[in-house]
């Protein structure tokens, strides 16, 4: 194994953070829930208040893996508020259809069908156990044959809203569907079908992303930069377009298949406006008296980044600060060689001087992310994890073969993300200083190797958690969000634990569990790890 495999943890960057306080606010349109949408909440910072587990280091045994067969590529999942029974549910959508699950037994209730898309148990333990014993190039064609499953979802995009209903993106990439409860009243009902909205012929562009503004509008973007606002009822909608749209020619702008655009990624929301990332700029939107503005008069603002690698920035928007806090939107640039940047959120401070290295006035930080190796040229395919005034990512650019296409990338770090040979190692956080109004090295890890799975900070813990590969096994790993230094981690098993890019996420009890190649997984260790981590 190499120096940088080994390489453990430095804390040659390491500051002393100083915390924000406000935790993003809750968007009372959405589920009463820690976990009502994609990122876990408007803000898209992947963090939640709760505690989860903090070990110790060990193999979990079988009947702490709540594994449940859902189905391929399930995701995200939603956890609603509290029914009138006293009860809440999980709401999540796949290859094969929508589901709901009981939130204390992780059972399914109840699943709506895509018709003519059914995966058995038989044909997913057959596709493991050759994931399993495959190597070199045969694994890498079972690989290419499995993502192909990709292009059935149903839908990527979802929320949860106060109404216990469920919105999902669908429709060839054109539309909404909402499911919902039969009775409203019973979290143990079935679902149904309950009403579908489809965009005008005047916007053009598949959908990307979808949120929900403060008031309760929904809201997304389209490939070619249109950004819509739909009523929950459907009954009214709004449309704008982005600055640059036009110049920049968006309809034939795109680097790839969908998901290649000219935009690429969802949107953070706050109670101002809409905030999204095209191919070589950072926008503001404003969203004021149920009205879509791109006008700096209104507040408005677009902000070009560096974008060398031609793609445009691979993360969805981030925000960091809230109430009387410095307050930022953050993203990855879209260069060769990646940086870290934050940009004002709202009003730039009036004393505020133009960075040396900066392009506009509103680029309040801008730093290289390296993962502690200068010539390393690391690119994000995730959102920045934010909590506190802390952002931090992973390194998802597997070590590729000389003769292995780039596309091929995705199936490395994904089906193949426990394969030693191919294995990206790194988890790098940056800093805002208030004092020193500087954004700054938090620490690099490069000890820990974390493939595909979008991370969660757990305030109440202090940890964040990523799912990881030793000894060619998944693991759950918590690391410390103060310091870098690696807290414990859970070895969990083969493929059946691989997250395939979905997010770790935290239940209202604190347990873990996250979406697979095949279905889900709940982490529930011995009870006095939970007692421990409930009074931690």
């Amino acid at each position: 194994m190499s120096a940088l495999l080994i390489g453990s943890f430095f804390a040659a960057g390491h500051v002393s953070e100083i915390n924000a306080a406000n935790p993003a606010p809750r968007n009372p349109h959405l589920a009463d829930s820690t976990n009502p949408i994609g990122h876990t909440t408007s803000a898209q910072q992947d963090s939640v208040p709760q505690a989860g587990p903090i070990g110790p280091t060990r193999t979990l045994d079988d009947f702490e893996l709540q594994y449940r067969h859902f189905g391929p590529f399930q995701f995200g999942t939603s956890i609603s508020g509290v029914y009138p029974d006293g009860k809440r549910v999980f709401w999540s959508n796949g290859a094969n259809g929508v589901f709901k699950a009981e939130h204390d037994s992780f059972n399914i209730i109840d699943r709506f069908p895509v018709e003519g898309k059914e995966f058995s148990r038989p044909e997913i333990e057959s596709a493991l156990e050759e994931l399993r014993s495959r190597e070199g190039l045969s694994a890498m064609y079972f690989a290419f044959k499995q993502a192909d499953m990709f292009k059935e979802l149903s839908g990527v995009y979802t929320l949860l809203d106060n109404n216990h209903d469920y919105y999902i993106g669908d429709n060839g990439g054109r539309g909404i569907t909402v499911y919902g409860d039969a009775d409203p009243s019973d979290s143990n009902s079935k679902i149904v079908k309950k009403r579908q909205w489809t965009m005008p012929d005047s916007v053009s562009g598949l959908m990307i992303g979808m949120n929900m503004t403060f008031d309760g509008w929904i809201v997304f973007a389209t490939e070619h930069g249109y950004i819509v606002s739909v009523k929950k009822d459907f009954s009214e909608e709004r449309v704008v377009r982005l600055n640059y749209a036009v110049e920049e020619d968006a309809e034939n702008a795109a680097t790839g298949p969908t998901g290649k655009g000219w935009v690429r990624n969802g949107q953070a929301v706050d109670e101002s406006g809409i905030y999204v990332a095209s191919q070589n700029h950072m926008h503001k939107v404003i969203w004021q008296n149920e009205q879509l503005s791109v006008d700096e008069k209104d507040g408005a603002w677009s902000v070009q980044y560096s974008n060398t690698a031609g793609q445009g920035t691979g993360s969805t928007p981030s925000l960091m600060g809230f109430g009387d806090e410095d307050q930022f939107v953050v993203i990855t640039d879209g260069d060769k060689k990646m940086n870290l940047l934050l940009y004002w959120r709202n009003e730039i401070p009036a004393d505020w001087k133009k960075l040396p290295e900066a392009n506009d006035r509103r680029v309040a930080g801008i730093i290289r992310v390296d993962m502690g190796d200068p010539e390393l040229a690391v690119q994000s395919e995730q959102s920045v994890v934010v909590s506190g005034y802390g952002a931090a990512m992973v390194n998802n650019t597997p070590r590729m073969p000389w003769y292995y296409p780039e596309r091929a990338a995705m199936l490395l770090n994904g089906f193949l993300g426990t394969r030693e040979e191919y294995q990206p190692y790194g988890i790098q956080k940056f800093a805002w200083n208030p004092e020193k109004r500087q954004l700054e090295n938090a620490w690099v890890n490069t000890s820990l190797s974390s493939p595909n799975a979008m991370p969660l900070v757990s305030a109440g813990s202090n940890i964040l958690y990523t799912t990881g590969a030793r000894n060619g096994e998944w693991t759950l790993e918590g690391i410390d969000w103060t310091t870098g230094e690696p807290v414990f981690h859970y070895v969990l098993g083969d493929e059946r634990y691989n997250t395939l890019f979905a997010g770790v996420l935290l239940d209202e009890d604190g347990h873990i569990f996250f979406g697979t190649s095949f279905g889900k997984v709940r982490l529930k260790p011995r009870k006095e790890e939970v007692l421990n981590t409930a009074s931690n």
